[in-house]
């Protein structure tokens, strides 16, 4: 009995944290036993699996890694293999021929793995991480055409009351962020493009990313990140577009300078009583400019953030708001590509909901059809996997549930605090369930 309590307990908190809760409970052992106790503990046998999940997990994130196997059907651990490559994975199922269904991501080691253990069995690859990964990739497109989104709403005036147009004497202003208060380039956007045309002149010297980061003494995620960037738009876009506390409280203080009011700590004054929160220093510097002008210019509508379009495409149209709707309909009247991006995102959408993974091919000659760059490198790995991903888009099994026995091992393994051998972390996510 007193065995029993001291394996559960070792199961469920490890060694260090199992001692003290025993000892609380007037158990008083070692930690060390109790770890002896969970490597002891007998395990179940694993029976016949007919869909079976497979994902990997990291042991010490970036150096050793393991892979999971769990019966879907039973939502149960059943094995733990030591590393995430084919061949523990072949091995594995070849002593389990009844496996039939296969789900997995999309890596190339669990690929061949599977395909080599059980050639019977239907692989399914996950349907989610294609859906992520599209979202990365109409991300990548926006940023590309922001322009286009910001040419969409440069003459777009806030709705509420404003001065008679005769005095709008100034030219629009220009993009946010770009320009500082004297009206010269921001200093990140000059160091943005010079740093772009470098690395893209490296390249078409024939010069690999490590070379060009040596050179240039640059993070090696910089000159991935500037090495795959379609255009320096999408660039200037992520560094430039930011939110400011004085946003929305732009149009009041272009009317009330129109007004004739010109005293800056009376103009500060007014907003922080309707919440602003910034100094008065930040009201003054955006005020400069307008003193050599006639008139202040008009407020423009901001253009949308990239991540807030990417949202209203990723989002089903019928619970998009409004207001919502509107703006993702003005944007797609003046930029084609977005245009085409959205019908491919809804299109995808609906195959997943339908299970419709046989519509696959045509979607993705569609999407080559057209002059998207970020979403033809996405239809090149589909491609090389595609049965899998059109089992993945057309069946209702999924790993999905095997990311969540991962979630676990994490906590698993964080309670062994990274001490612990594969053998002891395996028996406690076998057994502890």
């Amino acid at each position: 009995m007193v065995r029993e309590q001291l394996t559960s307990i070792a199961l469920a908190l490890a060694g260090r944290a199992g001692a003290r809760l025993a000892g609380v409970m007037g158990l008083r052992v070692a930690k060390d036993t109790l770890l002896r106790l969970v490597r002891a503990a007998p395990e179940d046998p694993v029976g016949r699996i007919r869909v079976l999940g497979v994902d990997d997990f990291a042991l010490r994130k970036g150096d050793s890694y393991a892979t999971i196997l769990v019966d879907l059907e039973r939502r149960y651990p059943v094995d733990v293999l030591a590393g995430r490559d084919a061949e523990p994975l072949t091995a594995w199922l070849k002593g389990h021929p009844e496996v039939e269904i296969i789900c997995r991501d999309r890596a190339g080691a669990y690929a061949e793995g599977a395909r080599s253990g059980a050639p019977q069995a239907v692989q399914v690859a996950d349907a989610w991480h294609l859906w992520h990964n599209l979202g990365e990739a109409v991300e990548k497109t926006v940023a590309a055409h922001h322009t286009c989104v910001r040419t969409a709403f440069e003459n777009i005036v806030p709705a509420g009351p404003s001065p008679s147009d005769d005095i709008w004497l100034t030219p629009p202003p220009p993009a946010a962020g770009m320009l500082d208060i004297c009206g010269r380039d921001r200093r990140l956007v000059i160091r943005t493009k010079e740093r772009y045309s470098a690395v893209r002149q490296f390249l078409d010297d024939g010069s690999t990313l490590e070379d060009i980061f040596r050179t240039l003494r640059l993070d090696r995620s910089t000159v991935r990140r500037f090495a795959r960037a379609t255009s320096i738009d999408e660039l200037l876009v992520k560094a430039t577009n930011r939110s400011t506390l004085l946003d929305e409280y732009k149009p009041y203080l272009h009317q009330r300078w129109n007004e004739g009011c010109r005293d800056t700590a009376q103009l500060h004054q007014e907003i922080v009583t309707s919440g602003f929160t910034g100094s008065i220093q930040t009201v003054r510097r955006y005020l400069r400019p307008f003193k050599t002008a006639t008139a202040a210019p008009p407020t423009r509508c901001p253009a949308p953030r990239p991540r807030r379009i990417v949202r209203w495409i990723m989002t089903d149209p019928g619970s998009l708001t409004a207001d919502d709707a509107a703006d993702l309909k003005e944007i797609r009247a003046n930029c084609p590509e977005l245009d085409a991006v959205t019908h491919h995102v809804r299109d995808f959408a609906a195959m997943m909901r339908d299970l419709r993974g046989d519509q696959l091919p045509a979607w993705m000659e569609r999407v080559v059809a057209d002059d998207l760059p970020a979403l033809h490198s996405l239809v090149t790995g589909p491609r090389r996997d595609q049965d899998a991903v059109v089992a993945g888009l057309s069946s209702p099994w999924s790993p999905g549930q095997v990311e969540g026995h991962v979630t676990r091992v994490k906590l698993l393994n964080r309670q062994g605090y990274g001490r612990a051998n594969l053998d002891l972390l395996r028996t406690r996510i076998l057994l502890r369930v």
